[in-house]
């Protein structure tokens, strides 16, 4: 290991554990871990301290936020809930549905006003990168208890299944930009490994993963401590099989995270437990995926470390008002608009769809693709990346800051009206039995 590289790891290790020792207090304020490590990232990067750069330390920085990114596809996947649709479905599926082609066309559309000289690819490509949400990005305004069941589950909804939406569309677009790695390859090519190669991957992966993991413990085969290990090499062999065959290991780790829950959840439940919950799990509540999480989380944290050291921080010498324009009414306009068109009829609150509507903060997916895209070093791309890399700082600093204060308010609002005995649309979901909390360690 060279010195730079040595002290590089140094500062991260010390900026990691830091935290942790803080974490619990920082927690109920407006200081957010993404808030943290991006400025962190920023300090040691080629505008601060020099200790990571790009071109430089390319390898490791993107094999770090790919495999982030593939674990909390994974873990996305893995947890999402039936609860979470059995009354509030209308909220994920209109946000989804509607809401995200449009924010995707006019993150496009305002690209072509602002940025001028990019092709088309280029303007869909910027729209793409920018559409997904990130729950941890404003993890107290998504996750806050008094924040009704119905917004929790579907803004948490909403940010595990929109990625997964993006990411064929990002790799076409990727693969028809002359100049790219995969453009060789044609957009039918990639259209057919993403699309088919990689969801069948996902399915034999996952759903043979799951069928053994519950028969070997039926069985009494496998160690409990083991079977945490089981979820990452799972999500490890779709993966890098999805990558060896031309796929997309996103989308091979996405669909393997959502088979191997219902594979394992599947048949009678297993000796030695109750109700299909293992022996000896917290809360009653089975931690076969405790491992994956909480590694997912840990990544995730030093990926917006290295966003804000390779992306950021270089972006950030190069700001003009087009840049700021373009990354203000990203997180405004082009994010609050769709979803208030997309929520007409609805029955919602006006202050639910200007909630709704402001906290679709951007963060893991944006950052990972707009890495992906600077790496290609094509020239064209260079203005796409800035725009990329500002908006989602701006996202991690607005929302960050602006989540415990929001929350705190729209949950008092929500009280109120519930107090008063409102027939309201967002209770909806809080008078459904069986809706629970979402698990804790999405509340890194």
């Amino acid at each position: 290991m060279s010195a730079g590289s040595a002290w590089a790891t140094a500062a991260v290790a010390a900026v990691t554990g830091g935290y942790a020792l803080v974490s619990r207090r920082l927690a109920s304020t407006a200081v957010s871990a993404p808030l943290v490590f991006t400025a962190a990232g920023v300090l040691i990067g080629p505008v601060g301290l020099g200790l990571l750069d790009l071109e430089r330390d390319a390898g490791p920085v993107l094999t770090l936020a790919e495999v982030a990114l593939a674990l909390v596809l994974f873990t996305d996947a893995a947890t999402i809930r039936s609860e979470e649709f059995r009354s509030g479905w209308f909220l994920p599926v209109r946000l989804l549905v509607v809401a995200l082609p449009l924010t995707i066309a006019g993150g496009a559309l305002l690209a072509w006003a602002l940025l001028p000289g990019l092709t088309a690819w280029e303007l869909a490509l910027a729209g793409v990168v920018l559409a997904p949400t990130d729950a941890s990005v404003g993890k107290a305004a998504v996750f806050a208890p008094r924040i009704p069941a119905v917004v929790r589950h579907g803004l948490n909804a909403e940010c595990g299944l929109n990625e997964c939406l993006v990411l064929p569309v990002f790799a076409v677009l990727l693969a028809g930009l002359p100049g790219t790695a995969a453009s060789h390859q044609g957009v039918a090519r990639i259209l057919g490994q993403v699309l088919v190669l990689s969801p069948l991957l996902g399915v034999l992966v996952g759903g043979l993963g799951g069928w053994l993991l519950r028969r070997a413990w039926a069985g009494g085969l496998v160690a409990h401590d083991w079977r945490h290990i089981v979820p990452l090499a799972l999500v490890t062999m779709a993966g890098t099989l999805a990558a060896a065959t031309g796929g997309s290991a996103f989308v091979a780790a996405w669909v393997t995270g959502f088979v191997f829950t219902a594979a394992l959840g599947a048949g009678p439940p297993p000796d030695g437990t109750q109700d299909g919950v293992p022996d000896g799990a917290p809360d009653g509540q089975d931690d076969t995926l405790e491992s994956v999480e909480h590694l997912a989380a840990l990544l995730a944290a030093l990926s917006f470390m290295v966003f804000g050291a390779v992306l950021l921080g270089p972006a950030l010498t190069h700001l003009n008002w087009r840049v700021v324009t373009y990354a203000v009414l990203s997180l405004t306009v082009v994010r609050m608009l769709p979803t208030a068109l997309a929520l007409m009829g609805s029955g919602l609150r006006p202050a639910t769809v200007a909630y709704t509507g402001w906290f679709g903060p951007r963060g893991l997916p944006s950052l990972v693709l707009g890495l992906l895209v600077a790496a290609e070093e094509v020239p064209g791309t260079r203005p796409t990346g800035t725009v990329i890399a500002v908006t989602v700082g701006l996202s991690v600093l607005l929302h960050g800051v602006s989540a415990v204060a929001l929350a705190d308010r729209y949950g008092r609002w929500y009280e109120r009206a519930v107090a008063r005995r409102v027939a309201l649309r967002e209770s909806v979901a809080d008078r459904v039995p069986g809706v629970h909390p979402l698990p804790e360690w999405k509340k890194w």
